[in-house]
């Protein structure tokens, strides 16, 4: 019975607080190859595990209407390309920001996958880039200004995150602008940035390019190299200790940034792993506070 009321509980909290959930695409799903939907989700770690994502959504948050501020921000989970961490680097998340009174949009975004995408390697972004439209597109509805969007990322959720800011100049489908799926500002908890050899996940790498990529295409992938000076302000948290994801992926990240005089901040903890979600277990501090301080300072 348990695994039963852990879903049971999964679905009462959403349903209290989402207000939509919508399909990312209402028709046809560009770059798709049609075949059964065979998503699954796992809750018996205590945790929402999704898998085999092939038909992507965004979950909608909206704050009450006299607390929101205008500011919204999308959500993306992490999960090494091959899951969807969808509750405690998603869910957990929009519940908290939409008592700041910030609208939250949490992707579910499609797994790289060979069977179901003629180009798996361009499939995350093209829904990350596709999502961050829909926001400004839809801006009057939700009550959201235009100029306040903002993405947040973890794990390789942050790495696609970072790669919506850094490859916004050249939109996946054509249909989509720029200055559309350009973010305003950036958070990303322990993301994978790199996929060098020498810092990146290489895991998701793979997931994502598949084992034999080239050089060329680790370099366009690998976001501390595609850094400029019109790249989103960015608040990056990290462990010292994570052992899955280098802590070097946000300190070379934050590096370029301040090379590019983008307006940066981080926050380290000495120890605290990979996937700790908003509570750091070794820590008393809590980096979601801080962040929202950031966002509400931010010009």
């Amino acid at each position: 019975m348990r695994p039963l009321f852990s879903i049971f509980l999964i679905l009462f909290t959403m349903t209290l607080s989402a207000q939509q959930v919508v399909p990312l695409y209402p028709g046809k799903i560009p770059n798709a190859i049609e075949g059964p939907d065979q998503e699954r989700s796992d809750t018996s770690n205590g945790m929402l595990i999704i898998s085999k994502v092939s038909r992507p959504t965004l979950t909608i948050y909206r704050p009450a209407k006299e607390s929101s501020n205008g500011t919204a921000i999308l959500i993306i989970p992490g999960g090494g390309y091959g899951i969807v961490a969808a509750k405690h680097e998603g869910y957990d998340l929009a519940e908290s920001f939409i008592k700041q009174g910030v609208t939250a949009f949490v992707l579910k975004y499609r797994i790289p996958d060979d069977s179901t995408m003629t180009n798996k390697a361009t499939g995350p972004l093209q829904d990350a880039q596709t999502a961050m439209n829909y926001i400004r597109s839809h801006a009057a509805e939700y009550g959201i200004n235009k100029n306040r969007v903002g993405v947040m990322g973890f794990s390789a959720g942050g790495h696609l995150a970072a790669s919506v800011g850094t490859h916004y100049q050249h939109p996946v489908l054509k249909n989509l602008k720029s200055s559309a799926v350009k973010p305003n500002f950036m958070v990303l908890v322990y993301p994978v940035i790199s996929f060098t050899d020498s810092i990146g996940h290489i895991g998701s790498r793979e997931n994502l390019l598949g084992k034999g990529a080239s050089i060329a295409e680790i370099n366009a992938n690998s976001n501390e190299l595609l850094v400029n000076k019109s790249t989103a302000p960015t608040f990056l948290i990290h462990a010292k200790d994570d052992d899955a994801v280098p802590v070097a992926n946000s300190t070379a990240f934050y590096d370029a940034l301040s090379a590019n005089h983008v307006p940066a901040e981080i926050y380290l903890y000495e120890k605290g792993g990979h996937g700790f979600g908003m509570n750091n277990p070794t820590s008393d501090v809590k980096w979601f506070g801080m962040v929202v301080k950031w966002i509400k300072n931010l010009k």
